[in-house]
């Protein structure tokens, strides 16, 4: 079985689009231009590293990359026995499995992208990556925290993301060396992703979502916030909104792709992270990342 999966925030780099301005996928960028009344090219050509590292920007310009990447596989004829995204790659996943239009799903990038935005401006939060723990390992360095901190991404095996305040994170980072953790390293992000710091954007999203058409799947998702595959429209309003403040299973996600039979994942989009953490999770199983068209040859 064939999987696609698409990259989140923080695989974004300037100039991204690039390699893909002469090819015809290209036409999705301007599609979504059009329909955003912005010009969304020069977000993949031109915008520097600082404004691209904006919430609402690295968003809107990674879904955007993916979309185009997306567009280009299946017009290769392409097909998926399945989707998944980390994060933000949730939503450019809904689209390739067709619960979501490429336009709704730009709507509701755009809308997730500011209310999470205005969010990390109420509460300063932070994040941090814990390498050689144990996922209940980790969790347990949180839970006896004075601060607040939680896990936010349970990544790969000996990796795991943990957000909070900026005091709360520092409070776990000492107590996951104390626990024997190789090595600890704080993440350039002004938000606590995926935790209780999120919950005002919830409202906004909500909004957002009640104006989109979610619609039977044609391949299973699997989700985020419980590792399981989704196919039904009536279940994903509920899910995208308990994303913002639950942690991303990624590595349960792809536990549940090799068990349920994949031997090829495909990372549509900028960057190669979730390639390697694929690698890391997985054996037998074929990791290949798409990112520009000379990787479809």
């Amino acid at each position: 079985m064939i999987v696609f999966t698409f990259p989140g925030q923080g695989s974004q780099k300037p100039g991204m689009g690039g390699p893909w301005r002469e090819h015809p996928a290209w036409s999705v960028v301007e599609e979504a231009s059009e329909l955003l009344g912005r010009d969304l090219a020069a977000l993949l050509l031109d915008t520097g590293a600082e404004e691209l590292t904006r919430t609402d920007n690295a968003q809107l310009a990674t879904f955007l990359t993916s979309l185009v990447v997306l567009r280009a596989v299946t017009d290769a004829g392409l097909r998926p026995g399945a989707v998944a995204g980390h994060s933000l790659g949730e939503y450019t996943a809904l689209v390739a499995a067709e619960v979501l239009t490429p336009a709704d799903g730009l709507r509701l990038v755009a809308a997730r992208g500011a209310a999470m935005l205005a969010a990390t401006t109420a509460r300063t939060g932070t994040m941090a990556a814990v390498l050689g723990l144990e996922d209940d390992e980790v969790a347990a360095a949180c839970a006896r925290c004075a601060g607040e901190v939680w896990v936010a991404n349970l990544n790969a095996p000996g990796q795991v993301v943990i957000a909070g305040s900026p005091e709360g994170v520092a409070e776990a980072t000492e107590v996951a060396r104390e626990l024997g953790a190789k090595k600890v390293m704080p993440m350039a992000v002004s938000g606590a992703f995926h935790t209780p710091f999120m919950a005002p954007a919830q409202e906004a999203l909500a909004s957002a979502l009640a104006g989109a058409e979610l619609r039977e799947g044609t391949v299973p998702v699997i989700a985020n916030v419980d590792a399981l595959p989704h196919r039904s429209s009536t279940e994903w309003a509920a899910l995208l909104d308990a994303q913002l403040c639950s942690p991303v299973r990624w590595r349960p996600s792809l536990e549940h792709l090799g068990a349920a039979g994949a031997t090829v994942l495909l990372e549509l989009g900028p960057g190669t992270v979730l390639t390697g953490m694929a690698k890391r999770t997985l054996d037998g199983v074929t990791t290949r990342s798409i990112s520009t068209p000379e990787a479809l040859a």
